[in-house]
């Protein structure tokens, strides 16, 4: 793809030169955001960058992540691969990282490293000259020293907790290299803005430096806790005449699991408050990195990618939480569909809208394909570049993309340990090795509330599934890694399957 720099919003004159034809690339990631949770579906909510990032690019209405948590979601995303294939298969516990009190031993830096074959988006980036950094949610093993690529780390040491004086792996100095030994920290900031002003740091160098960057934002947000003081005041008012009308209020489902989220169930108002001021914050913050860009000559030659690790429900499907808000744990729409904006301008439509299914697994040959970097060849990773899609796709007026879709009919997978689903030409079925199956005709039955996997009309196409299912996945795991065997319950892994500790 070849970009001009030289028209408005190009390079400064004063602005090293530049490859032309290589695009920095932002990707912000936000934690816990369901596919809904954009103003564009919810009106309630004050976004007004990312209705920008909608308006100015183009939005993925079925994007899919790999599995309905952050660890394993965060991994697939980085790697293309599956959880049965990387050996992430739940949220990684607090004991397992790399603190000061930690009973156990910690993961070996960070557990990419570990994975023979596997490829992951700050390795190929930095492979290919790109000047790589992170800031904010890892979760992928410790985070006390850059992962594989970076050069700019700025890292929370767990995967969640509060947003003021949360804890993080304490800077070198402003260059963002970590101290050697890593000191354990606090943040007194609103960790949001913390998280946001290292990524502005790391923009203001990348100006003065030849290489194209790569530059992943990692915000805790909107992920609990919404309550007790840990949003700005100025955030929460702008929920404070509003009963959130489309956030659906059904019944509690039978497997829901409300001591997860007790003051949400007994505060409606307060829990969803807190969780739209935290995406108001993010909002926020994605304005400012998006001037910092354009008052550096950057902007118009940066891939944004906005995308979240693993969806969540408010009340959606009678459930607060995720996969793991349930016994047992789920694989329903609201807990794996996340958002997906991706603007580019001259190159990605403006304004425009994707509706076919689409997995998070193809985000790294995607960003490959579009930036010309070259991932390892990796036979187990699970993703194909949706990269035609994204740069020459036009909706239809059946809503499907135009060139780069091929005839090929689109599955989708997931998995939650020994939970597994296929999504198919309207049709979704999740199989366990203990527990309930479950089959839905998503055309008919949206909202998943008619269960048909024991429908004798239906016999034929549930054992199809199932055989279409099983042949994938054995294509798409090793032994050691499988989560088939495993007895991931929701509560959390203390280190990846099939290496030490």
């Amino acid at each position: 793809m070849v970009t001009d720099a030289s028209g408005p919003g190009g390079e400064s004159p004063d602005a090293p030169a530049r490859a032309a034809t290589t695009p920095n690339v932002l990707l912000l990631v936000t934690d816990d955001q369901g596919a809904w949770a954009l103003g564009s579906r919810m009106p309630e909510l004050r976004t007004p960058t990312l209705d920008r990032l909608q308006r100015e690019g183009r939005t993925f209405e079925q994007f899919f992540c790999a599995s309905p948590v952050c660890s394993p979601a965060r991994a697939s995303l980085a790697t293309g691969r599956m959880p049965s294939a990387h050996g992430v298969h739940d949220w990684i516990r607090p004991e397992a990282l790399a603190r000061t009190d930690a009973p156990l031993r910690p993961f070996r830096r960070d557990f990419l490293e570990d994975l023979p074959g596997a490829d992951s988006l700050g390795a190929m980036f930095s492979r290919h000259g790109y000047r790589c950094g992170m800031t904010g949610k890892w979760h992928l093993g410790s985070a006390d020293r850059p992962a594989e690529g970076f050069e700019y780390w700025y890292a929370h040491q767990l995967g969640g907790g509060p947003y003021y004086d949360a804890p993080i792996w304490q800077q070198a100095d402003e260059t963002g290299i970590p101290a050697s030994p890593a000191q354990p920290d606090t943040e007194p900031a609103y960790l949001t803005d913390a998280i946001t002003q290292r990524a502005l740091d790391f923009l203001g160098a990348a100006a003065a430096d030849a290489r194209p960057f790569f530059l992943q934002v990692n915000w805790t947000a909107p992920h609990d806790p919404w309550f007790d003081g840990n949003h700005p005041a100025e955030l929460l008012d702008l929920y404070d005449e509003t009963d959130f009308p489309s956030v659906p209020q059904p019944p509690p489902h039978p497997w829901f699991v409300p001591e997860n989220f007790p003051r949400a169930v007994a505060d409606r108002h307060g829990a969803l408050a807190g969780y739209c001021a935290a995406l108001s914050g993010v909002d926020r913050s994605i304005e400012a990195l998006l001037a910092q860009l354009e008052s550096s000559g950057m902007l118009e030659d940066t891939i944004v990618v906005f995308t979240s690790d693993n969806g969540f429900s408010c009340g959606h499907h009678g459930i607060w939480g995720k996969g793991n808000a349930t016994t047992p744990l789920n694989l329903w729409e609201p807990s794996i569909t996340v958002p997906l904006i991706i603007r580019w301008p001259g190159h990605v439509p403006a304004g425009t809208c994707d509706r076919l299914p689409t997995s998070a697994t193809g985000l790294l040959e995607t960003l490959a394909e579009l930036t010309g970097a070259v991932p390892r060849e990796d036979p187990l990773r699970a993703g194909r570049s949706f990269a035609a899609r994204v740069v020459d796709g036009r909706p239809s007026a059946d809503g499907r993309s135009g060139p780069g879709t091929g005839d090929e009919p689109i599955v989708i997978h997931d998995e939650y340990g020994a939970h597994r689903m296929i999504r198919t030409d309207g049709w979704k079925l999740v199989v366990r090795r203990e527990g309930p199956a479950e089959l839905y005709d998503l055309e008919e039955d949206p909202g998943e509330e008619h269960d048909l996997s024991h429908d004798a009309a239906h016999a034929g196409r549930r054992r199809a599934l199932e055989d279409d299912l099983q042949s994938w996945f054995a294509a798409h795991e090793t032994p050691a890694l499988s989560g088939w065997g495993t007895a991931v319950d929701g509560a959390g892994q203390r280190r990846p399957l099939g290496r030490p500790g």
